[in-house]
């Protein structure tokens, strides 16, 4: 199966552009399959075999969530050796995924989002890029992965607009506020390392996705904010506020760089909660 799987994944790399994170997930989910399975052979691999090694999943109290992208990835890899004549029959095929219940993004008011991107000091060194960071999140709703990744040159201070490799090595344009662009400016103006990166950590190499949920982290338990949040937070916080002020979905979608408008409609219903709230606290009759 290992040389099955090599091609399985070199196909979601060049063909698919899948990011390393995923491809990671698919090797592991694969490889545990394969170990569960025994190594049997993967022309005799059958439904009922799949159906006994998801109950095994099961016995050992995986998320649902988990257990629906294990599935999936079982459903793209037969698919995959069925199209490449690997395999007659796609044991895969009748595979159910389990129901997953929408989880509705947590966001912050946009008061509390102020109190939030200013509470770095301007006068530490440290602040200044920490402000930078967090006015750029929120002012573009790009995810942190994407942020790790931009270059001083993907900015671009004249047009107002930041140039993003998202997921699948898609770039796109993202605009970027004046707020935003005045506080990374101030940061690169201010840091002594010169270098392509635009967010470095005290060596003046690029900070890692766990260094700046750290620094969001620190930024929480010192404003005590009334729940805790990740990086991700302003991300929501970004597209509810943007929804509340009567931005269209297709655009929210475009920027936020989802792939499908189902994806982005997840935010359609935190404003109708907001909306329904207002209304019952309101309404006389409600």
């Amino acid at each position: 199966m290992n040389q099955h799987l090599q091609k399985f994944l070199s196909y979601l790399e060049i063909e698919k552009n899948y990011s390393p994170h995923t491809l990671l997930n698919y090797k592991l989910d694969v490889e545990e399959f394969q170990r569960l399975s025994q190594e049997i052979a993967i022309d005799k691999v059958d439904y009922p075999l799949l159906r006994r090694y998801l109950m095994e999943l099961k016995t050992k109290q995986h998320k649902p969530r988990t257990l629906a992208r294990k599935i999936s990835t079982l459903r793209s890899f037969f698919k995959f050796l069925q199209r490449e004549k690997i395999i007659q029959n796609n044991p895969a095929l009748l595979l159910t995924t389990p129901k997953l219940d929408k989880k509705l993004p947590k966001f912050l008011s946009e008061e509390e989002m102020v109190r939030f991107i200013e509470s770095p000091s301007l006068r530490k060194k440290a602040g200044k890029r920490d402000r930078a960071l967090l006015e750029a999140l929120y002012s573009t709703g790009i995810r942190v992965s994407e942020l790790v990744g931009l270059n001083v040159d993907s900015v671009d201070f004249i047009g107002n607009v930041v140039k993003v490799l998202g997921k699948g090595k898609k770039e796109r344009l993202v605009p970027i506020g004046d707020k935003a662009l005045d506080a990374i400016k101030d940061y690169l103006e201010s840091r002594k390392h010169k270098t392509t990166a635009i967010f470095l950590n005290q060596n003046g190499k690029r900070l890692t996705s766990r260094s700046i949920n750290n620094i969001v982290d620190k930024y929480i338990q010192a404003g005590s904010l009334k729940f805790h949040i990740s990086p991700h937070v302003l991300r929501h916080s970004f597209a509810t506020h943007l929804l509340n002020r009567g931005a269209d979905l297709r655009y929210v979608q475009e920027l936020l760089g989802h792939a499908n408008l189902s994806t982005t409609q997840i935010y359609t219903h935190v404003t109708t909660e907001r909306l329904k709230n207002v209304y019952n606290k309101a309404h006389p009759r409600a």
